[in-house]
């Protein structure tokens, strides 16, 4: 096999490519009898692909994956061993190696994703994500920093209406308790979707215009769909408009807001009012 790119937008895109083949080789494989079985396996051969990939042409950057052991603990900052070295490391790699479990596991359905970012302690921006990818390997597709697509076109309706009828990408599970009446309030209304990466890149893409998550995240769930959204040129941000931050001590970010620029004023007034 040839070598990845060295570009770390570029090498980005070739992991989540090759790592979304392997999950479709696998489904192909093992068929979706034993859904518990293909979850586990799922998890298990994309994880292990990127980690050796990561070892192998990135040795000297750290890595914080859904899938390492202690990956959910809080650490305090200072502390700089064993699998806690990211926090005083200069670049992070945040992967999650199988986004929506449940999606990949149900035969037909597409709005599952695989998460790779990268995080650098000089970058620019406040979230410090300098490259990313979110691989839809059963769209066949990949989003990433390395060629972000276009910023999103306007809807037709909000177009010829001269108004914007508001699509909110939800959670077809759990989605936030307020989104119904923040919904009603703004009049929008909500896309059931599975996987966060599979909706963030709906907003990406223009298929949704917001993503509003506030039941409970980690860094690995959004870090590379951020990444990609934000060089395409979305607005991203906790849903109180502070600025997203990654590679933390604690690993957990809750909530977060994806959405066209021309949206974040009208979406975070109604967040305030609905959220609390």
């Amino acid at each position: 096999m040839s070598s990845p790119p060295m570009i770390d937008g570029a090498f980005a895109r070739w992991l989540a490519s090759r790592a979304g083949q392997a999950l479709l080789d696998l489904r192909t494989e093992m068929g979706f009898a034993d859904s518990g079985a293909l979850k586990s396996a799922g998890d298990k051969v994309s994880h292990d692909l990127i980690r050796t990939e990561l070892a192998k042409w990135r040795p000297g950057d750290a890595v914080l994956s859904e899938e390492d052991e202690g990956s959910r603990l809080a650490w305090a900052a200072e502390v700089n061993t064993g699998a806690v070295s990211r926090l005083t490391a200069d670049r992070v790699w945040i992967i999650d190696p199988l986004d929506g479990t449940r999606e990949f596991s149900e035969e037909g359905r597409s709005d599952w994703a695989v998460h790779v970012a990268l995080w650098a302690r000089n970058a620019p921006s406040p979230h410090g994500l300098v490259a990313g990818a979110v691989g839809l390997p059963a769209q066949h597709r990949v989003l990433g920093t390395d060629y972000p697509p276009a910023y999103p076109p306007m809807t037709v309706e909000a177009a010829t209406a001269g108004e914007r009828k508001i699509r909110l990408a939800a959670s077809r599970s759990r989605p936030p308790v307020f989104l119904t009446d923040l919904a009603e309030d703004v009049g929008a209304h909500l896309v059931p979707m599975g996987s966060a990466g599979a909706k963030i890149a709906a907003v990406v893409t223009g298929e949704v215009d917001a993503y509003i998550h506030a039941g409970g995240q980690y860094e690995w769930d959004s870090a590379a769909p951020v990444a990609v959204a934000t060089a395409t040129g979305l607005h991203a941000s906790r849903i109180d408009g502070s600025a997203l931050r990654y590679n933390e001590a604690d690993p957990r970010l809750p909530d977060l807001l994806v959405c066209r620029k021309d949206l974040a004023t009208r979406l975070l007034a109604a967040l305030q009012r609905h959220s609390g």
